[in-house]
């Protein structure tokens, strides 16, 4: 079995943790998974650990602290760039109408300029005499984001973190995909999650019904809010969350995702068209 190397990139915060994990897959043929952000030395990191063996470079999803470092790798490599596609790329049509209304990202930020070279569409298999990746579709966090599945380990970006809950953006995250991907990568039953900030995962079971169990307690808490009247995310996010201020607008976000998601289930009602500031009352 290759045991990948990890360089950990420069860029830690509320939100990355320590910061991102690259990691680089193969002894002669190496896949750069996730380059990071746009950091000469970072950048410098790679290139020397890969010693001119960089033949792909595989990015989970197009936020900037994974993508953003891509495209100059691949002009210093000559190594192409895949993924499932641009930074709005597989955007539901609710989640494309609250962009266009002027719902933006969250605090990670999109890599608007990302356009790989290669689009992996979900099941996509890359190969070469070292290693053989099959890519797959795990939407939640980010509408293109991608796990890598190589033996018995899942490279998981984003979807899965070993030391925090992901975030959940709208209009890029969606709750309902999260739980649907949450259940994929039950199903696959890999033995190590290698998530993009933080530590390997070595008991993917039991963090998976961890996960699921803190969102449902997270929609129990919306849902009781609710029985006291109408409200909207922000107002919900204020009453639910104890966070320092700086982070509510995250919170918020969160908040929003569950509210869409109840609404698409039918357990609540948005006054009016779903958005930001829509209040919601129980159905």
């Amino acid at each position: 079995m290759h045991q990948p190397l990890t360089i950990l990139a420069p860029n830690p915060s509320p939100l990355t943790g320590p910061g991102t994990n690259t990691f680089l897959l193969g002894r002669r043929h190496i896949a750069v998974i996730d380059p990071g952000p746009d950091d000469p030395g970072h950048r410098a990191a790679i290139l020397e650990a890969a010693a001119g063996r960089i033949t792909h470079i595989l990015v989970t999803h197009a936020h900037l602290d994974h993508s953003e470092g891509a495209a100059a790798l691949s002009r210093a490599t000559g190594a192409p760039v895949l993924a499932f596609g641009d930074a709005l790329a597989g955007r539901s049509a609710l989640m494309q109408r609250m962009a266009a209304e002027g719902l933006v990202g969250g605090g990670e930020g999109l890599d608007h300029s990302f356009t790989p070279d290669q689009i992996l569409d979900d099941g996509a298999v890359v190969e070469t005499p070292d290693w053989t990746i099959r890519a797959i579709h795990t939407p939640g966090h980010a509408a293109n984001h991608l796990s890598f599945a190589f033996e018995d380990m899942l490279f998981c970006g984003d979807i899965v973190l070993g030391w925090s809950s992901t975030l959940i953006s709208p209009p890029d995250g969606d709750l309902g995909d999260y739980f649907r991907s949450l259940d994929r990568i039950a199903t696959l039953a890999p033995t190590r999650l290698l998530p993009a900030h933080g530590q390997p995962v070595e008991a993917p079971a039991a963090r998976l019904t961890e996960l699921a169990r803190h969102r449902r307690e997270r929609t129990a808490q919306i849902l009781t809010q609710l029985r006291q009247g109408p409200a909207d995310a922000p107002t919900l996010a204020a009453r639910i969350y104890d966070v320092p201020a700086a982070q509510l607008p995250a919170a918020t976000r969160n908040v929003l995702a569950h509210l869409l998601a109840l609404s698409a289930l039918g357990a609540v009602d948005p006054e009016g068209e779903p958005s930001a500031r829509t209040r919601f009352s129980l159905a």
